[in-house]
């Protein structure tokens, strides 16, 4: 009965719903596409030890991210292949150069080297040509959300990266980094760009054999390796989130902007909500006169707010969801984990609950005697 009373009162005054519902929307909408982006760099932070295919990443000594690893040696590679747990290990280097596009201008872009024909730590998804182009030496891939900044070569035409001649043969789809254009290409065109000395790599890629415990198997590999880093994928992709997120301003940026959103949708629903319950403080006076208790106002304010927050919330994460759709494959970076929103939800939901009990102090203090005056 006080859930159906508190369901007429959210009907009846439409412009104080409407207000409360915008608050609970803010909320969901804002927070939300604040958290897609965010999630969307953390993803371009990391796009390269999550894709790479590999059990574990042998480095030079603790780096502080994937990107900060210094060179190690050739003769590592030949040394994890001997441990009976290892499938497979590839090297791969990492290096920069200029991209020279159409009308001669200079674009920076990050080089990826892969060891054909495994192609380890390669590109995972093309949207034009596939993986064998790079059997080609002097191949290399770009994205299609890099190709509008790169003057749009064409697939097959040629150009340079660093004074070395390249082809375009493969276009890429999804291979975008935190620091710049990705382009992939054999490891021994990626040496020639950025001039690295023989035998020399970024990292060590390893393939652990199906059914060995990764916990024995990375600890024998710093046992084997102890003058160098090894990490597991998670791990590694940890780690360079987690130094990017503090040393960049991001976290204190996205950080800020959340906590505006939430305190703007809190202030709307409390606001909304206060003016309400004036407005209807004769009728919770009734209430009183015909013998409801202060609980049943109680009751039915906090099943206002509730029936408020349960349709906001609902429209949000549609609106939400119409972003997502809308911007996804997109140059803006969106990514929203499933396990987000049953979060995003219950906040919201506490925060209009908290909202609600400014209105709620003035509705228990109506006085059945007003009703008489």
């Amino acid at each position: 009965m006080r859930s159906l009373t508190a369901w007429r009162m959210v009907r009846h005054d439409r412009a104080s719903t409407a207000g409360a519902l915008l608050g609970v929307v803010s909320i969901v909408f804002l927070v939300g596409q604040q958290l897609s982006v965010l999630f969307g760099l953390l993803n371009y932070m990391s796009v390269l030890v999550d894709h790479s295919g590999a059990d574990a990443w042998v480095t030079s000594a603790d780096p502080r991210n994937v990107d900060a690893a210094n060179l190690v040696p050739g003769r590592i590679v030949d040394r994890v292949r001997g441990l009976r747990e290892v499938e497979w290990a590839e090297p791969v280097l990492v290096g920069s150069g200029l991209f020279r596009t159409p009308d001669g201008s200079f674009e920076s872009v990050r080089v990826v080297g892969t060891r054909r024909p495994r192609l380890a730590g390669g590109p995972w998804s093309y949207a034009q040509a596939d993986e064998g182009a790079l059997l080609d030496l002097d191949a290399v891939t770009l994205d299609r959300l890099d190709l509008p900044k790169l003057g749009r070569p064409a697939l097959g035409s040629g150009t340079e990266i660093g004074d070395r001649r390249v082809r375009i043969g493969a276009i890429t789809d999804g291979a975008r980094g935190f620091q710049g254009t990705l382009v992939f290409a054999s490891i021994d065109k990626v040496a020639e760009i950025a001039k690295t000395p023989p035998g020399r790599y970024s990292y060590v890629l390893v393939k652990l054999r199906e059914g060995t415990d990764h916990a024995t198997a990375l600890a024998r590999l710093r046992l084997l390796l102890p003058e160098y880093s090894v990490f597991d994928g998670p791990e590694l992709a940890r780690r360079t989130r987690a130094y990017y997120f503090a040393n960049t301003g991001i976290g204190g940026s996205f950080g800020f902007s959340t906590v505006i959103a939430v305190l703007i949708g809190a202030v709307i629903i409390s606001l909304t909500m206060y003016t309400a319950v004036l407005g209807r403080a004769r009728d919770f006076a009734v209430l009183r006169a015909i013998g409801g208790r202060k609980r049943d106002v109680a009751v039915v304010v906090v099943a206002e707010a509730l029936i408020i927050a349960g349709i906001g919330i609902f429209i949000g994460f549609v609106m939400l969801a119409a972003l997502l759709n809308a911007t996804g494959g997109s140059a803006i970076p969106s990514f929203f984990p499933s396990r987000v929103a049953p979060i995003l939800g219950a906040v919201t939901l506490a925060v209009s609950l908290l909202g609600s009990l400014v209105a709620l102090r003035v509705a228990l203090r109506a006085e059945p005697a007003s009703v008489f005056h």
